[in-house]
């Protein structure tokens, strides 16, 4: 007799069918688990059969098999422990295996019989679902799965012994609800900023149209600071976002106790990072910090500290907004629609272009320093700003600056005006200006004539690129969008043109 069991296997946050099949039949004693499992799926036959014993069924003196079908897709992961048990449970009688043929199964078992968390939980319930089956799942799971639908069928057992109470009417499991991460402390504030007040009005515009920052200056200028507070003044993520972040998350196993939140993710990695850490790779094709921070930001600190290669591996998800991982054994995608936020210094010293102060290497320091930055991954950013110094009048003037809150709500008005212009236009899924299609934004973005003569003048003076080109329309239509105005004006072009401008030196560097 075979009994089957449906599990999954993860492509991505792709959930792909795998068929658990188990024989129990006369030969040499023992177990095997074929179709190409890796490690962790093949330490499974010792943790269930050690389970199982635990649980009070003992494996008969028979020769079981466990196929993975379909066997040339590989296996990975500690989540097929539960199907493999619950099928070896229905082939010997323990449980009805009829009762299985509904429900799409992961969890990992513990010695005890207990079952454990897994990663990919949401991506698997969203499958379920799709197919019209039902889920089992571990219990710490199960508020995770509940999000997948409200009409999903999900069991969310704490062992295999409440498993098959369940099946027999001994001990109903009930149905577990989804759970929001609660906030553990408030995101800084706006109002901690003394002076800076043109880094500001950047951190506003980059906020209001989604748009990539770089910003660089003197050690202690407050670089950092401005960039941690970021997220203060952008919106909560939408139902969308919120189901496609927990999406990637969950497959990464960063989703505590189940919880989702609708905070935009925020993702700062070391500069020692890794090209694989940065996009994703690894033995498994994990997903990388541009895919964690899918739908958030991504603040790159001590930004030419980063390796060049780093580096120029975010140019390809800076503008598809996905990043492909391409080895031998996978070719997985992940989206990556980041707002990428970097801080430098203008050189190795940290102290070009401060007054009074002489590099012992002069020009060259500098020059060598952004060089680190290519001209294509700085093309890719759309507001470079110098953040000078704090000076001493800054810290000591009374009164606090503008909040978070003040200036979240004109991102909000100017997040709603970007919204209702692009589902008019048919595009429900452009919900910024920094992601409209080049197409589309010089429809959307046309300067009345005044504004039109500066930027072609602009344009065959600085010699922007056609990206370039496109990015600042997109920045000017943010800049009109904050102020509320349908048509762009020649304002609106001169300081979407100035961000532009303060990088030209590094782009000659470059």
């Amino acid at each position: 007799m075979v009994s089957r069991v449906r599990t999954v296997s993860f492509q991505g946050i792709s959930a792909v069918p795998v068929d658990v099949q188990v024989m129990v039949a006369p030969g040499k004693i023992g177990m095997q688990i074929v179709g190409l499992p890796d490690k962790a799926v093949a330490e499974s036959r010792e943790r269930v059969q050690a389970a199982l014993h635990a649980s009070g069924l003992s494996l008969p003196p028979k020769k079981v098999t466990v196929n993975l079908a379909p066997a040339d897709l590989p296996k990975e992961g500690s989540h097929f422990d539960l199907p493999i048990a619950l099928g070896l449970m229905a082939a010997l009688g323990a449980v009805p295996a009829d009762a299985l043929a509904g429900y799409v199964v992961l969890g990992e078992l513990s010695l005890d019989g207990t079952i454990a968390p897994v990663a990919g939980i949401l991506p698997a319930a969203i499958a379920a679902n799709a197919e019209g089956k039902g889920l089992i799942c571990p219990a710490d799971c199960g508020s995770e799965a509940a999000w997948a639908s409200a009409d999903l069928d999900i069991l969310a057992p704490r062992s295999l012994i409440a498993m098959a109470n369940h099946f027999r009417g001994n001990q109903v499991l009930s149905r577990p609800e989804p759970a929001m991460r609660k906030a553990a402390e408030p995101f800084p504030d706006l109002a901690d900023i003394k002076g800076q007040e043109s880094a500001r009005r950047a951190l506003e515009v980059a906020a209001a149209g989604a748009h990539n920052l770089l910003m660089s200056g003197p050690p202690g200028s407050g670089k950092s600071m401005l960039a941690a507070r970021l997220p203060s003044i952008l919106p909560p993520l939408s139902p969308p976002e919120l189901l496609e972040v927990s999406m990637i998350h969950s497959v990464a196993g960063l989703l505590s106790g189940g919880e989702l939140s609708d905070r935009r993710p925020y993702r700062a990695p070391h500069h020692s990072a890794s090209m694989a850490a940065m996009v994703g790779g690894g033995f498994r094709a994990r997903p990388g910090e541009v895919s964690l921070a899918h739908n958030g930001v991504l603040f790159l600190d001590e930004f030419a500290e980063f390796t060049p290669q780093v580096l120029d591996s975010l140019r390809q998800p800076l503008e598809s907004a996905e990043s492909v991982i391409a080895r031998a054994n996978h070719h997985v995608s992940y989206p990556a629609n980041i707002q990428l936020v970097a801080a430098m210094n203008p050189c190795r010293c940290g102290r070009a272009g401060e007054p009074g102060h002489v590099c012992a290497r002069g020009r060259r320091c500098q020059a060598d320093y952004q060089a680190r930055i290519s001209g294509p991954l700085l093309d890719r950013i759309d507001l470079r700003i110098t953040v000078p110094a704090v000076t001493a009048t800054d810290l000591i003037r009374p009164g606090a600056s503008e909040s978070s809150d003040a200036v979240a709500a004109r991102v909000a008005m100017a997040r709603e005006r970007q919204k209702d212009r692009y589902m008019r236009l048919g595009l429900p899924a452009i919900v910024a200006n920094a992601h409209c299609p080049t197409a589309v934004i010089e429809e959307v973005a046309t300067p009345d004539a005044a504004g039109a003569a500066l930027l072609q003048s602009a344009a065959e003076q600085m010699k922007f690129s056609a990206r370039g080109y496109h990015r600042i329309l997109k920045v000017a239509r943010t800049l009109a969008d904050l102020d509320g105005a349908d048509r762009i004006g020649r304002l609106h072009l001169a300081e979407a043109i100035s961000y532009r401008v303060v990088g030209d030196g590094m782009a000659i560097a470059a």
